[in-house]
């Protein structure tokens, strides 16, 4: 494995040419976010570590979310509620319904507005780490715009703002930690 250290000795970025994994560690850790961390928990609890195993399906059934269609997406008790669309369109729905599940309280019925905005603004922005993770984002190099679609069955709209989040993820990273020198972020 070849490892690029910085002049600041606490931080290595790490890419094995023959798997095409990168890291970037602290101390031996990956940095993740609290978010990044949970939806990794989560995926390997479950075994979904691949975005072959991006399964709605598979992952409401591990979860024990039970999946209807209707007219209008929610969630009710163990009960998502998605609309009719393409794979793909379900796929990013559910991932903002399950946020829902597996993190919000309460009925947004009996909510101040204020509140309901925020669960929405929380549930739009789990999606996006929900559908394309950054573990598995981690994992690759070399890929377009059209190989994250294709990957993690998302649209375009979706996948431009999620590689702009990880872009922004990795710059700050590499920004705020001294690294601006290696040059890593050569593929956008």
């Amino acid at each position: 494995m070849q490892t690029i250290k910085t002049w600041c000795t606490k931080y290595t970025f790490s890419f094995n040419q023959k798997t095409n994994i990168r890291s970037f560690q602290r101390g031996g850790h990956i940095l993740r976010s609290h978010l990044e961390d949970y939806i990794y928990e989560l995926y390997k609890s479950i075994g979904v570590m691949n975005p072959t195993d991006l399964d709605i399906k598979f992952i409401a059934s591990k979860l024990g979310v039970n999946i209807t269609y209707k007219q209008k997406a929610f969630r009710f008790d163990d009960e998502i509620i998605l609309v009719k669309g393409t794979e793909s369109e379900e796929w990013m729905e559910f991932g903002h319904e399950i946020c829902h599940f597996l993190r919000h309280y309460g009925n947004q019925l009996d909510m101040h507005p204020l509140f309901i905005d925020l669960q929405e603004y929380q549930a739009n922005y789990f999606a996006y780490h929900f559908c394309v993770p950054t573990f598995m984002l981690d994992r690759l190099f070399n890929y377009t715009l059209s190989d994250i679609m294709n990957l993690f069955n998302v649209g375009y709209e979706f996948a431009s703002k999620r590689l702009d989040m990880y872009k922004n993820k990795i710059y700050s990273r590499v920004l705020l930690n001294g690294h601006a020198r290696i040059g890593v972020i050569k593929h956008w």
